[in-house]
This record gives C-alpha cells, sequence and structure tokens, in this order.
C-alpha cells in the first residue's frame, strides 16, 4: 500500500453540495409537516394556543394588534415551514430573526413559562403519536427558552 501525505492542517475540506432549499407551497411527502398531517395540524395547534393567548392576562399585552389573526398566520407559517412545509413565511416575512423580532416585547421567565402552558395544551389536544408529539415539543421547549430577554417578572 502506497503511503499517503495527510493533508496539511490548514487544508479547505471539500466542498459539500447541499440540495437547494424548497421552493413552492407544498410539503415533501417525507417531512415532518407531512408526518404530523400538513396545514391541518399547523392550523388546529396554532388556532388553539392563540384561544388561550386572547385571554391571557400576562401574554394577550404582548401582541399590540387588536386581531391576534396576523400573529396566528405568523406563527402558523414559521413552524410549517420549519417543519418542512410551504416556504410561506419567508416568502412574506424574510428570514425568521426570532429573538430580533422578540426584542421589543418583555420575554421573562414567566412569560416564557406561560406561553409553553398554553402551547403544551395546544399540542396535548392534537394526539399525535408519541415521537413526533415529543419531537414538536421538544422544539417549541428550547424555541420558547431561547426567547427570554429579561428576568424582570413586572417588565411590559
Amino acid at each position: 500500500m502506497p503511503d499517503r501525505e495527510p493533508l496539511p492542517l490548514h487544508a479547505t475540506p471539500p466542498a459539500v453540495t447541499r440540495p437547494a432549499a424548497p421552493t413552492g407551497r407544498t410539503s415533501s411527502a417525507d417531512s415532518f409537516h407531512a408526518l404530523v398531517g400538513g396545514e391541518p395540524t399547523f392550523r388546529r395547534l396554532v388556532g388553539r394556543f392563540y384561544e388561550l393567548v386572547a385571554t391571557d392576562d400576562l401574554l394577550r399585552p404582548m401582541y399590540p394588534e387588536e386581531d391576534l389573526g396576523p400573529a396566528e398566520d405568523r406563527l402558523r407559517t414559521f413552524l410549517e415551514q420549519y417543519w418542512g412545509g410551504p416556504t410561506t413565511y419567508s416568502d412574506q416575512r424574510g428570514h425568521p430573526r426570532l429573538r430580533m423580532r422578540h426584542a421589543p416585547y418583555p420575554v421573562s421567565p414567566g412569560a416564557r413559562d406561560r406561553w409553553l402552558q398554553h402551547m403544551r395544551t395546544a399540542l396535548d389536544e392534537l394526539h399525535l403519536a408519541p415521537l413526533p408529539h415529543a419531537t414538536l415539543w421538544d422544539y417549541l421547549e428550547r424555541a420558547a427558552h431561547a426567547m427570554v430577554n429579561t428576568f424582570d417578572e413586572g417588565a411590559r
């Protein structure tokens, strides 16, 4: 076997070819989005979540719009895109930049916990199989923790 010369430490690794980002308004059949039932499932999840937010004394003031419909659409299209569905969110709003978009609102640990409480209720009511349920919950929990931007529970 011939001796092979090791690559120098500063060598550039070979380029990695990644598939193009999905386009269009449909999800692939093997995406998580499709696995859990596509748009109807995400509509139920986010619709129920915002029903709970509408009557929440801590979270409702964080939504400046009189009608929660636009916020509901934004969250639904974001989640659908994240999980392999249509690219509607980025087509309409660009990169999600979640921390930046939430910066104007005081997201305390208490607000995070309330958000998670309502999202858990909405998720549980979907009656997903255990693995998709756990997968979705894990993401929602991590995302909620990442949005905390104050530890002042009285901030509004």
